[in-house]
């Protein structure tokens, strides 16, 4: 008889290595950025205040975008913890200044990362974008990484960076190699150095043999890469799109969004939406109006599976916080019955595979991960699905009781 464990082992072991998880717990639902000219703990706070203020003056509008009684939750929110990911910006949002300049804003960014991460009510991820690794551009991609760095004096806990526009997949590893160089030199733990690629280059999705990069990039990081963001603005001038164009729901973004979604799937590496350069500025209809563009692009967004997007203006806080607490409980409106049903051997309407029991205790862990609701708004519509219930379905460590 032929011998299956001998001739699949490599297999298995390659699987078992490329692609260890089917979800990973914890992706905020968006990263702010803000210039690393401006970096200082208090940001977190201004952004809040200026966000509550817009929902007051716009609480109508806000309320006829909620769906399902979520703003009053919004609206502790964005007084509690507005922001889950900061990204402190050195790369397009700050320009190019002299070095010793940009080595001082660093240093305060560093020190700024520190004392947020510190704080109980801080982001629960923070981090920086440094340049890029273009030629005219890596010298300061290490002087700043090594400047907050010193600033943080360490690696503050839930740190990461982002490297800008990836362009090749052997651009990763020499990442690698300098976050290895940065531990050792710095006296680091190994491996506590994590960063982000950036995909705002068209090269980065199809390179010129016709492969994926991409795909490729993801399995070079050693484990190191904890997400791929996109990059609207860059990545759509590249492929020629008209400025009036631009935009997250155009299909080219869709396209490269699409590809990423597929790369990452099931390695543990978060996908994150880019951003919406119309920010509620103005008088009050041109404020509305982008309260209204915004709230639309995220409830997209989500529908797509891209549960994490750039916010770029303390105005999108409310409507990132309304359609990311109504879609989760959405989501738990169907998930939650159909996992009872699941758990009881009942039909409910549905027979589900066990991938679909998976995926609908997945997207229950997803909101209670972010806030929109707690275990106990769960059990009140699924007595059986408690939250070690909910990751034993995702493990697929609790028996099929479907059949």
């Amino acid at each position: 008889m032929i011998n299956l464990d001998a001739l699949l082992a490599p297999v298995d072991a390659f699987l078992d290595q490329h692609y260890p998880v089917p979800f990973r717990r914890g992706q905020p639902p968006h990263t702010v950025y803000v210039s690393g000219a401006d970096a200082s703990a208090g940001v977190p706070q201004a952004w809040g205040a200026q966000a509550q203020g817009l929902a007051d003056d716009h609480q109508e509008l806000l309320a006829s975008l909620d769906q399902r009684g979520v703003l009053p939750r919004v609206l502790t929110q964005l007084n509690d913890r507005p922001i889950h990911d900061l990204r402190f910006d050195f790369e397009d949002g700050y320009g190019w200044h002299d070095d010793a300049i940009e080595n001082r804003h660093a240093l305060r960014a560093g020190e700024a990362l520190q004392s947020l991460c510190r704080q109980p009510d801080g982001p629960l991820a923070c981090g920086i974008r440094p340049k890029g690794l273009a030629p005219h551009e890596r010298h300061r991609l290490v002087q700043t990484l090594e400047a907050v760095l010193a600033g943080a004096g360490g690696v503050p806990a839930g740190f990461v960076f982002t490297v800008p526009k990836l362009r090749h997949a052997d651009q990763v590893p020499a990442v690698v190699a300098l976050c290895r160089e940065f531990e050792r030199v710095h006296g680091l733990d190994e491996g506590s150095l994590k960063f982000e690629l950036q995909i705002e280059s068209p090269q980065a999705v199809l390179a010129a043999d016709g492969t994926v990069p991409l795909a490729r990039a993801v399995h070079a990081s050693e484990g190191r890469c904890t997400g791929l963001h996109f990059g609207t603005y860059d990545y759509s001038a590249a492929c020629g799109i008209a400025p009036q164009h631009q935009s997250l729901d155009h299909p080219v973004a869709d396209h490269a969004k699409a590809a990423m979604l597929v790369a990452a799937a099931q390695t543990g590496v978060w996908v994150c939406d880019g951003s919406t350069q119309i920010v509620p500025a103005g008088d009050a209809a041109q404020q509305a109006g982008a309260l209204r563009n915004h709230h639309r692009l995220v409830q997209r967004s989500l529908a797509y599976g891209f549960l994490q997007g750039w916010d770029m203006h303390p105005g999108h806080l409310a409507t990132r916080w309304l359609a990311t607490f109504d879609f989760y409980w959405e989501s738990l409106e169907v998930a939650a019955p159909r996992l009872e049903s699941y758990l009881q051997r009942r039909s409910g309407g549905v027979v589900d595979e066990p991938a679909t029991a998976e995926a609908l205790a997945t997207v229950i862990l997803r909101g209670l991960d972010c806030g929109a609701f707690g275990e106990a708004d769960v059990l009140a519509l699924s007595p059986h699905s408690s939250t070690e219930i909910l990751e034993g379905l995702v493990q697929r460590t609790l028996p099929d009781i479907s059949r």
